[in-house]
């Protein structure tokens, strides 16, 4: 395996996120958090790309760059509904909808509770 093949390498890549992530190292966490998501995607792995764009949103949060964190909440969200990862969406969906109340965007809030409901309410039903 050749130096850019390994720095490509989705497992490592993720890896090493988590440990920027828990090292308090939020920014170069979530640079490489977006990286693995767009890798896993390309490869196909819907399920580990969206729980990386979820990450990048986590550290997005915690760096108070709330706009940036709904944004990666939504496409996690998105991803997730898409492909059939509801539990993990509506999870995505409150998060975006606390970065949105971070930032005081009660419009974007009142739209997130709406669609979050409708899903809770769709997930009791299918069960």
């Amino acid at each position: 395996m050749t130096m850019s093949e390994a720095k490509e390498d989705p497992v490592k890549l993720h890896k090493e996120a988590g440990t920027l992530y828990d090292a308090g190292k939020y920014k170069e966490a979530e640079e490489i958090f977006l990286r693995t998501a767009e890798l896993y995607h390309r490869g196909q792995n819907y399920f580990d790309s969206t729980s990386m764009l979820y990450k990048a949103g986590e550290c997005a949060y915690a760096l108070k760059k709330y706009d940036k964190a709904a944004e990666h909440f939504m496409k996690s969200a998105d991803l997730s509904f898409q492909k059939g990862f509801d539990r993990f969406g509506v999870s995505a969906l409150e998060y975006a909808r606390d970065s949105y109340k971070a930032v005081n965007n009660k419009t974007k809030v009142k739209e997130l509770e709406k669609k979050i409901k409708e899903v809770k309410e769709k997930l009791e039903t299918s069960f």
